[in-house]
């Protein structure tokens, strides 16, 4: 079996990993092992934060949607409980948007709540 030389396959290999560190700082952009360590603790990064986005987001709503509670007189906790009595299924998400866009509606559904609780 002859023997397999790999200058090409090489050349490609750090080309790639070169490429994927493009515009990073000091030697991480620019030298061949430096940059692949870059590479994969970025790709670690990437992977942890598209994760903590979510979180992140969750915790928007959250706030947004208390400050909403609190102007109607009614705290946070108290309104979520009072939305799964009336058998109210919005996510937080969309509970955060129609208190931001139509507060007519919110207020709709703060009574609901408030009634179900009481």
């Amino acid at each position: 079996m002859p023997r397999v030389r790999t200058g090409a396959t090489r050349r490609q290999s750090r080309k790639r990993v070169l490429k994927a560190t493009k515009g990073y700082r000091g030697p991480a952009g620019r030298l061949y092992r430096l940059a692949k360590e870059a590479a994969v603790r970025a790709s670690v990064n990437a992977r942890i934060d598209r994760k903590r986005r979510k979180r992140d987001f969750r915790g928007l709503w959250v706030v947004r949607l208390n400050a909403a509670c609190r102007q109607r007189d009614i705290r946070y906790s108290q309104f979520i409980n009072g939305c799964k009595k009336a058998n109210i299924q919005l996510n937080r998400k969309m509970l955060s948007e129609i208190a931001i866009a139509d507060p007519e509606g919110f207020d709709a559904i703060v009574e609901a709540a408030k009634a179900a609780i009481a």
